[in-house]
Order: C-alpha cells, then structure tokens, then sequence
C-alpha cells in the first residue's frame, strides 16, 4: 500500500470544506485508525498505514505535531482552503476517506474532541497523566487498531 504524506491527507479534507486545525486534526485521526483498521488483517502485522507520523495524546485529542504547527496561526477559526487542491489518491483510500467523511464530517470540532476522549487509544495513551497537562505520548497503533476491529461485525 501506498503511504501519503500529512499534508496529502490534510488537504485532501480541506479540499472539500473550510473546517478548523482541531477538527482537521480528528478526521485525520480517524482516518488514520480506519485506514489502519480495514487494510489490515491482524495487529501483530500492522504495515499498512495511510501516513508514518504518529499521533501524540495531546489535551483535547489525538494530534500530529506537524499539522499542528502548520495550522496553528489560524487558531479556533477555519482554515483557508481557497487555494487547496484536492490530491490523487488510490482508490481504496479515497472510499475510507469518503467514509470517514461522511460519518465524522457532520461533527463539530469539540464533539469530535468528545468522542476521542471516550476511545481506548487516547485514554490509554494519557494514564497517569493529568488532563490538562501537555502530553506527547504516541497513540499505539495495535490499541488503534483494536478498538476500532472490535466495532466491526
């Protein structure tokens, strides 16, 4: 499978709407797990994965540092993405992306933050750390992928 780049899949969001950094990051994060989840076969052989940048258990959920700081000027308002062109991507992982998009796109940036918080790679990541303090634990891909395994029927 072909790995893509942060701002590959950064734009490829923002391609289709004008949302915030915070929510930017979210659907990253899910795409990131569904991606991780449904490509595939057992969490002792995880290679397939949509980027290699991991995901730090930050306060208000999963972040990538880097597109943090790319979109971090804009704040609590929506990104610019007049500019923005949609990238090519493989067929397979445009379809996990619409999906993504259109279970989690309807979600505003905090209720995303909310549902984070609730799922067992954030939690796991942060035990024993206090919930307003900075963080930079990484997600584990193997809790990633089975909490989200364990939701498919």
């Amino acid at each position: 499978m072909k790995e893509y780049t942060t701002s590959q899949i950064a734009n490829w969001f923002l391609a289709k709407e004008s949302i915030s950094p915070k929510k930017l990051q979210k659907l990253m994060y899910y795409a990131y797990a569904w991606t991780l989840t449904l490509t595939n076969d057992s969490p002792d052989e995880l290679n397939n994965k949509l980027f290699n940048d991991k995901f730090q258990a930050w306060v208000h959920g999963p972040v990538l540092s880097d597109i943090y700081h790319q979109y971090a000027p804009y704040g609590y308002h929506n990104i610019d993405n007049e500019n923005i062109e949609k990238p090519n991507l493989a067929n397979d992982i445009e379809d996990i992306l619409e999906q993504v998009w259109d279970v989690y796109g309807k979600y505003s940036a905090d209720e995303l933050e909310s549902l984070t918080h609730q799922e067992s790679p954030w939690k796991v990541a942060r035990a024993g750390v206090n919930p307003l303090e900075s963080c930079q634990i990484e997600l584990d891909d193997r809790i990633i992928y089975e909490c989200y395994i364990s939701r498919i029927g």
